[in-house]
């Protein structure tokens, strides 16, 4: 009797202490939140029902701002692919941001795969951060900061896992050959399609369209290994940086999406004229994308919800730039950027202001809209504040957790500043309600300031720099601030040594 009564004891005893650590480990949980942060490619402001779009349709993004907190003054760090990516993984702006532009290596061809500039050894990354935090990390979907082989690849990166496309050329392409994971070369059930052919519009028929469709559509890849990500480190807390590559053209999509939209629009078959793939129905492709792309989103959310992690995981969204302007878009048919000035590619308001929801129950109040000026390299200071982690180098963000939190002391920016190198070197600066912009700087170094007063002219229609003196001379100081000289000829336009 007095063993049975023993063994009861000691029975309890281990349930009591495995209870004990359940809770401290609750607790601890609680203490680290999962983090997942989708990244849209080429989406306009416009383009979310939440952001004025009528055409398109995107219930579980809508939700997501419905349930949390959006931005109307949130911009990317630069208006294409690599340097906006660069730039929220590393909390610097483009004036001292290491990548700058779309340094493209390789070509389209798989045995020509070689993707872009790699980040360098030593560059510390919102993987590095969360990591040093004891959260397992990943990134899947779109790289495009180096492959295999190189310092850039995500596992030399901070992330313990990849899935997706390394290389950005690789990723006009929704049905590849292949995908990665890790180093390795994932093969997919899809023959190689060139995705910048054109087709003769004289002689084209409906199996000249099919011939860019495939059989495995890479984005299902993408959210099946999410999913497992997440299943897999559901007991401990983790980072999702999960970049789809949609709605970037190529102009693919399962038909499913298409067909929602067919019959609704007046659209005639694009041919390829102005690169990327074909499509029979443009316009009803291009908004099916959006729709596979909130269907996406909705899946990520109800899983989280499924696995009773909802309370203790923060989803953020945004995208790395504005919208396409080619290959088939139509983006003033969809007023993808609600009259803003500019698309991809461009420092006007089209180009670099970007939809931004945060979304976490019980913590983020739902239904907020906030006008709070922001950008993607905030991001670093941020997860830095929510997970008490120093930052080993200097970064131009500030943290934005006051203002997701309903916090008082929210810090604001005395400006956002942006440069790029390409379409003819461009320059933007952000004060207050202000925005400075140069364009053509690559032929014209001293190009004149264009000057808009974004309170009464968000459109940036009215050019007022010759009513302002005052304010080109601060802009001026701004720029001989935060410029530092690029380490590639091509970048260095603002105070280049040599010509």
């Amino acid at each position: 009797m007095l063993n049975r009564n023993r063994l009861i004891v000691l029975i309890i005893a281990a349930l009591s202490w495995q209870a004990a650590n359940a809770q401290k480990a609750e607790s601890n949980n609680n203490d680290k939140p999962n983090v997942i942060y989708i990244y849209a490619d080429d989406l306009g402001y416009g383009e979310l029902g939440s952001y004025g779009q009528q055409k398109i349709k995107t219930p579980n993004l809508d939700r997501m701002a419905k349930e949390g907190m959006r931005f109307t003054q949130h911009y990317a760090g630069a208006p294409v692919c690599a340097p906006s990516r660069t730039m929220l993984l590393t909390g610097k702006h483009a004036g001292q941001s290491y990548i700058r532009g779309n340094y493209e290596l390789g070509g389209f061809a798989d045995d020509k795969e070689g993707g872009q500039m790699p980040l360098p050894e030593g560059t510390f990354t919102l993987g590095h951060l969360f990591k040093n935090a004891g959260y397992a990390t990943a990134t899947i979907g779109k790289w495009g900061l180096g492959v295999v082989n190189t310092t850039g690849h995500p596992l030399k990166q901070g992330f313990d896992y990849f899935y997706g496309y390394l290389d950005q050329k690789q990723a006009h392409n929704y049905y590849p050959t292949h995908l990665w994971e890790n180093e390795k070369w994932d093969t997919l059930d899809n023959p190689y399609i060139y995705v910048h052919e054109n087709i003769d519009r004289a002689k084209f028929t409906d199996k000249d369209f099919d011939r860019f469709k495939g059989n495995t559509y890479s984005v299902d890849k993408i959210t099946e290994k999410a999913l497992s990500f997440i299943r897999k480190n559901k007991s401990r807390p983790f980072f999702l940086y999960l970049p789809y590559t949609l709605p970037h053209i190529s102009l693919q999509v399962p038909d499913k999406y298409v067909n929602m939209y067919k019959g609704k629009f007046d659209e005639k078959p694009y041919y390829g004229e102005e690169g990327y793939t074909p499509a029979k129905y443009p316009l009803s492709t291009y908004a099916g994308m959006i729709t596979c792309l909130d269907d996406q989103v909705g899946i990520v959310m109800n899983e989280i919800k499924k696995m009773g992690l909802d309370k203790n995981t923060i989803i953020m969204f945004s995208s790395d730039n504005g919208a396409a302007f080619n290959g088939g878009v139509k983006p003033q048919f969809f007023n993808s950027v609600q009259g803003l000035r500019g698309f991809k590619m461009d420092v006007y308001e089209g180009g670099i202001r970007e939809p931004f929801i945060a979304r976490w129950p019980g913590k983020i109040a739902s239904g907020k809209v906030s006008s709070h000026v922001s950008a993607q390299f905030d991001m670093m200071a941020t997860f830095a504040d929510m997970l008490r982690q120093p930052i080993p180098s200097k970064t131009n963000g500030i943290s934005l957790l006051p203002e997701l939190l309903g916090r008082k002391g929210q810090q604001q920016h005395a400006y956002l500043y942006f440069e790029y190198p390409e379409k003819g070197g461009q320059l933007a600066v952000r004060w207050q309600n202000w925005k400075g912009v140069k364009t053509g700087m690559q032929k014209n170094m001293n190009a004149p300031w264009q000057l808009y007063n974004l309170q009464t002219d968000p459109f940036e229609k009215n050019n007022v720099a010759a009513q302002h003196p005052e304010i080109l001379k601060q802009l001026d100081e701004i720029v001989a601030k935060e410029h530092q000289s690029a380490h590639v000829k091509e970048w260095e336009f603002i105070a280049p040594k040599f010509r």
